[in-house]
């Protein structure tokens, strides 16, 4: 299992990924992609998978249209891990 960040750490993180803020209510982090038109999303969306799949760890997201709506945690860790912020800097490149 990872290992939930401290606050020192989770700070870190965030200041790495400045796209990135916090979930009001959860230890969570999230972030709007939007995007041309809906090809354009589902193509983000398809290329995180495979990061998802290759990391195990998948994202809480929703998509309307050209908008991908992302909350990143680890459930069984209680908080955030590294393991978001990996994929929080994957989808940061795609």
């Amino acid at each position: 299992m990872a290992k939930r960040f401290t606050d020192a750490e989770r700070a870190a993180a965030l200041a790495a990924l400045p796209a990135w803020r916090p979930v009001d209510g959860r230890e969570a982090i999230g972030r709007t992609f939007t995007f041309k038109d809906f090809s354009a999303a589902f193509g983000f969306m398809a290329r995180v998978a495979l990061v998802a799949e290759r990391i195990d760890h998948h994202p809480e997201w929703r998509n309307v249209y050209s908008r991908v709506e992302v909350v990143l945690a680890t459930h069984d860790a209680g908080g955030l891990t590294g393991l978001d912020a990996e994929l929080a800097a994957a989808m940061d490149r795609i």
